[in-house]
């Protein structure tokens, strides 16, 4: 199949990338140099090709309290983008099957992390506009398989981990944060402090595990939204016994900073609806995929750690 990928060269895009090309695949993906989608006549270049599928993963955002500070930018570049890639799509390629990333914290706290909620009550606030143009991206899915018939599949995913993140000085989602305090603690002796109470539950998806359900589900699933999860959840502080003892650095000197922000006190989406369609799905086993993510930090040590 042809294949084009937006936000190809991000952490998702590149796993996502290196699978469908792997199973013999033809995949363009841009870099936002090469394509940058908050231009109305930024994808123009791509009109000639007929692709069979489209992955979305494009998003203006950064992990940790970004989105506390950028609101209004947020909603204007990824309001543009959206658009940009829907009337593309719409427009240029509507053979093709539009695949696209929803997000976990559009769903509201008060409710059930159920796909029937993904458009129901209010996400939490300080993720309020980002989770919004989360929203208005299905919706726009919605309306135009709705009015032109055009084929679509929305996924919406915990947080992913796994080798080959961001080493751009960008914020890190908390896993990776977690991790890279904790070795520089046990290389420098850096204090390690967390943010909150280290009560606060969170639910990790490994990254190969979602670009192969994620390939599987774009071939048999459609106009339909899907959460992708493991199905259960576990504290920060687990989390942080996990990497303690596979770096060697002693649990007990942690501290937690109680008044930095921590996002949503809990966050474990409901997957029935993924495990009915793939009863026979294994993911990646916690320990398994955290092991593998620190032996990446030691290799891309002095990217990711920087000197003591």
């Amino acid at each position: 199949m042809k294949i084009f990928v937006t936000g190809g060269r991000g952490f998702l895009g590149t796993a996502l990338c290196r699978r469908l090309r792997e199973r013999g695949h033809d995949v363009t993906a841009p870099s936002s140099k090469d394509c940058d989608l908050t231009q109305p006549d930024g994808l123009s270049q791509f009109n000639a090709p007929t692709f069979d599928q489209i992955y979305h993963l494009a998003a203006w955002t950064q992990a940790g309290d970004f989105c506390l500070y950028h609101p209004g930018e947020q909603w204007l570049i990824n309001q543009k983008i959206n658009t940009h890639i829907l009337s593309w799509w719409q427009s240029q390629q509507p053979q093709a099957k539009l695949i696209c990333m929803g997000t976990s914290c559009a769903y509201s706290p008060d409710l059930p992390l159920e796909e029937e909620h993904y458009l129901t009550g209010l996400p939490i606030d300080s993720l309020f506009t980002y989770a919004f143009t989360k929203r208005m991206l299905y919706v726009g899915l919605l309306a135009l398989h709705k009015q032109f018939g055009l084929n679509y599949l929305c996924l919406v995913p915990s947080t992913l981990y796994g080798a080959d993140y961001h080493t751009d000085g960008r914020q890190m989602h908390f896993i990776f944060d977690l991790i890279r305090k904790i070795i520089r603690g046990q290389l420098y002796g850096e204090p390690v402090i967390l943010w909150g109470d280290g009560y606060q539950s969170r639910e990790l998806v490994y990254v190969g595990d979602f670009v192969r359900i994620a390939a599987e589900l774009a071939q048999t699933v459609d106009n339909d939204l899907i959460n992708i999860g493991a199905g259960e959840e576990f504290t920060i502080r687990h989390f942080a016994q996990l990497i303690c003892a596979e770096v060697g650095y002693p649990f007990e000197k942690i501290q937690f900073d109680t008044s930095r922000y921590v996002g949503a006190k809990s966050k474990c989406l409901e997957t029935a609806k993924l495990q009915a369609l793939l009863p026979d799905l294994r993911l990646t086993p916690l320990e398994e995929g955290l092991r593998e993510t620190i032996h990446w930090f030691w290799r891309e040590q002095e990217a990711l750690l920087g000197a003591g």
